[in-house]
């Protein structure tokens, strides 16, 4: 299969895919995960709060509370990273447009 045989946007879709491969699949992940923990913090605050067996659900408060913000933190940090492979593709193909047009000149 050629590159000319496949529309650019589907080619610029795979060409992503190719570089972080399971991307939007992680990305997935975290956001479950996330609300999950968001879920037990919930159920774990009003645990704590009514104040049922404290040396128990007070570490589990805390393990919720950490795994959603190690969610988002790495969700932050997968968006980063993709932005930043986005420029560096923006500006392959902005040098590959430069060096075509210097040399047909």
């Amino acid at each position: 299969m050629n590159r000319k045989s496949i529309d650019q946007e589907t080619y610029n879709r795979l060409r992503r895919e190719a570089v972080a491969p399971y991307r939007g699949l992680r990305k997935f992940m975290y956001g479950g995960f996330a609300a999950s923990g968001a879920i037990g913090g919930f159920v774990f605050f009003f645990k704590v709060l009514a104040g049922q067996d404290l040396a128990k659900n007070l570490p589990n408060l805390a393990l919720q509370v950490g795994v959603v913000a190690a969610m988002v933190f790495l969700f932050r940090w997968e968006n980063r990273v993709e932005q930043k492979d986005e420029k560096k593709r923006e500006q392959a193909e902005q040098t590959t447009l430069n060096e075509k047009g210097s040399s047909v000149e």
